[in-house]
């Protein structure tokens, strides 16, 4: 199982929840009636529990991003860039089996993938922020 994979795809969960309002129960069954790869290659637990999780931390998640922010506000910040950054905070604060640099690694993976390299700039000045708190 991929934890890289299973970590994009919990973001790319966390993005469609914010969009479409579901619940992630009904994010998560949607996303495995529909999945295309092979499922089993996926952490499916890591997925909904980091689903579920950042969805029920979300005001703690976001609060600890408002402190970390510069001349900005939450509702400026890109949805994509957002769900990296509550992806990521959630790992550094509440996933005890990923270390502090590697959720932040891992979250600039992601702002590169999906992002622009302000993004990436951004997301880290953010997160190196929060693990210095």
């Amino acid at each position: 199982m991929s934890r890289k994979l299973s970590r994009e795809k919990a973001m790319e969960l966390a993005f469609s929840v914010m969009l479409s309002k579901e619940s992630p129960e009904e994010a998560i069954e949607t996303f495995v009636d529909n999945y295309e790869g092979n499922i089993k290659s996926l952490d499916l637990d890591y997925i909904n529990n980091t689903l579920k999780g950042i969805e029920e931390k979300k005001e703690i998640l976001d609060d600890l991003i408002k402190q970390n922010l510069q001349k900005w506000t939450l509702d400026r910040i890109s949805k994509i860039n957002l769900a990296i950054l509550r992806l990521g905070v959630y790992e550094m604060k509440f996933v005890e089996d990923v270390p502090d640099k590697v959720a932040i690694n891992e979250a600039l993976e992601l702002a590169r993938k999906y992002s622009d390299e302000k993004s990436v700039s951004f997301i880290n000045g953010v997160l190196d922020k929060i693990l210095k708190m």
